[in-house]
């Protein structure tokens, strides 16, 4: 079998050519970098998909999160703006949350991101009282719940989205384990052309250019399971 993925260039030139790659699979046969990809990388102790993550990232400005189906996944920065404008339904967040269409806790989360440029996600647990606490006496408050859940929401809504992965440092100083997330609101790590422009259409049209796209550059996948692919 021809793997179509053997490289992190590989990733990058799908990632452009289909605007919409998820990492896992999905309803779509075939289309995800986990089937796409060589085995003997994607299943190594060495370099693979799951350490590019964060470079294609960076080098290629695009966005990456939990955008399909909850699941993990890359949009192109061309794309990017059409996808967010109909996720969010036309709605930055704080008109969202005025509307009554967004949660406190999904506002507690989100200022958390938007008041920084970015915040890991242990330290986003930290600084919202997610993560247990140390002391064990009587009085020792209570976590709060729900991170995992609010932020995949958060990401399906693309109000956030991970713009790198980080590793903790041995002694030896190496890397190690799996890389941690570092969030991001998009008008901050997109910049001006994502926040000026993100909203210039209806959101109806957004997905329709969406969906246009994607029957060109899939076009044996039925109409329905592409918009079921988008959201």
């Amino acid at each position: 079998m021809q793997y179509r993925i053997n490289t992190k260039q590989d990733i990058m030139d799908l990632i452009d050519y289909y605007g919409f790659l998820p990492f896992f699979e999905n309803e779509i046969e075939g289309f995800s970098i986990a089937e796409m990809c060589n085995p003997k990388i994607y299943f190594t102790e060495l370099e693979g998909p799951w350490d590019w993550k964060g470079p294609i990232i960076s080098e290629m400005q695009c966005a990456y999160g939990k955008f399909f189906q909850k699941k993990a996944g890359f949009v192109s920065r061309k794309w990017f703006n059409d996808f967010a404008n109909y996720r969010r339904d036309g709605y930055d967040f704080d008109a969202r949350f005025e509307d009554g269409l967004a949660s406190y806790n999904d506002q507690f989360l989100y200022d958390i991101v938007a008041s920084r440029n970015s915040v890991l996600s242990k330290e986003a647990k930290a600084i919202g009282g997610y993560v247990k606490p140390k002391e064990k006496g009587k009085d020792a408050w209570e976590p709060r719940k729900g991170f995992d859940t609010t932020m995949t929401r958060l990401q399906m809504q693309c109000y956030i989205i991970t713009s790198n992965f980080e590793y903790e440092l041995g002694k030896d100083g190496k890397p190690y384990g799996w890389g941690i997330a570092r969030y991001a609101i998009p008008e901050k790590y997109l910049g001006k052309q994502f926040e000026k422009h993100v909203y210039d259409r209806e959101p109806l049209e957004s997905k329709k250019r969406i969906l246009r796209h994607l029957k060109k550059v899939l076009p044996d996948v039925s109409d329905n399971l592409l918009e079921y692919l988008i959201g």
